[in-house]
């Protein structure tokens, strides 16, 4: 069999048994038609005693040639962000609810990744963001965000309060529970449950959706992937930033936030016949009468 691909890495979503099964499952089938495969080893820990090799997702970037996620969407955004500097193609298995990125099917997993692993799919690259907050000129807090960069008040009853600038130009100052910055993967996320548009992923684009605006004339807008949004606290009650729902900081006033295209983009593997607006069609339930 002439395959692109020799090594292979398996990652389950950590701590969720429900992926021992399937994961042993695929291991066994790689490794029966002449994979090396290779197990993270946080997913390796929750396993039984088996013969794989495990290796830290760093290593992984460096030695594989395809990484195989089982898990959901959250499992799939926490690899991408950790992966994308190695460049290394993904496909992801869903055993999680909705499942945008993780588009296989556990029960057909294998069938598909056979053709996958003969040639058979299509590769797409995908955007992310870059966030960092400046306190007094230094920067003290960075990371990466494959859905969003959320502004968000935390326990607090009141609006927030900042000022919005794109390339140094200033755009609006805001009053509302918070702001989303979103990259097409996350046009699907909390984005789309604020009123924000859905972006395809093939694009390199960045949405702005303001959370619960005070005014409502405040409206979502999409700016080019050459944009540098700088987020500017007036008012610092309860205050954070969110990378994914991942990475937190909390804010204070007269912080800056500044979110950019990352340079490099995450390669996600689907099968030939995947199509986006069917996804979005079954996900979302568009085909379903009132």
């Amino acid at each position: 069999m002439n395959v692109p691909f020799k090594t292979i890495a398996l990652i389950g979503k950590h701590k969720n048994l429900e992926v021992v099964e399937p994961l042993l499952r695929l291991a066994e089938y790689l490794r029966k038609n002449n994979f090396v495969v290779v197990i993270d080893q946080l997913t390796a820990s929750q396993l039984p005693k088996h013969e794989y090799q495990t290796l830290t997702l760093d290593e992984i970037g460096q030695q594989v040639d395809l990484a195989v996620v089982i898990g959901g969407d959250g499992t799939m955004l926490n690899i991408a962000r950790k992966l994308v500097s190695y460049d290394v193609p993904l496909i992801g298995v869903n055993q999680g609810r909705l499942g945008f990125l993780t588009d296989l099917s556990i029960d057909t997993m294998l069938e598909t990744l056979s053709a996958m692993l003969e040639g058979a799919y299509v590769t797409e690259r995908r955007m992310l963001l870059n966030a960092e907050v400046l306190r007094t000129k230094e920067c003290s807090f960075n990371a990466l965000a494959f859905n969003d960069v959320v502004i968000y008040r935390g326990a607090s009853s009141g609006m927030i309060e900042f000022e919005v600038r794109i390339n140094d130009e200033y755009v609006y100052s805001l009053r509302s529970d918070g702001l989303i910055v979103a990259t097409p993967t996350g046009s699907t996320a909390y984005a789309l449950s604020s009123g924000g548009p859905i972006l395809h992923p093939s694009l390199d684009l960045i949405a702005l959706v303001p959370v619960c605006p005070h005014t409502l004339s405040n409206r979502p807008i999409v700016v080019g992937p050459d944009a540098s949004v700088e987020i500017l606290v007036h008012c610092s009650s309860d205050l954070r930033v969110h990378c994914d729902s991942h990475s937190h900081f909390d804010l204070e006033h007269a912080d800056r936030i500044i979110v950019q295209r990352f340079p490099e983009t995450v390669r996600l593997l689907h099968s030939t016949n995947h199509s986006y607006y069917r996804m979005l069609r079954e996900k979302l339930g568009w085909s379903e009468f009132p």
